[in-house]
């Protein structure tokens, strides 16, 4: 299981917009240092989140559903 202590890397990401969104999630995507932000199609991952969250704020969203969302958006 995904702990969702992964998805809440600095407080300062979550100010309500695009530009912290993205902040958030380059940075779970970077957290383990095993994948860039150029591995993924980062603004797809941030609507995405939007989308489930309805807002810009991603820490209600659990780690299961974050990570499922960034494999739909892995480049290959």
């Amino acid at each position: 299981m995904i702990d969702r202590i992964v998805l809440r890397p600095i407080g300062e990401f979550v100010s309500g917009s695009w530009e912290s969104a993205t902040a958030y999630v380059v940075a779970a995507l970077e957290a383990k240092g095993t994948a860039t932000r150029d591995d993924f199609d980062v603004p797809a991952i941030v609507a995405a989140s939007h989308d489930i969250a309805e807002s810009w704020d991603f820490r209600s969203i659990d780690g299961t559903t974050f990570w499922r969302i960034a494999a739909n958006y892995m480049k290959v």
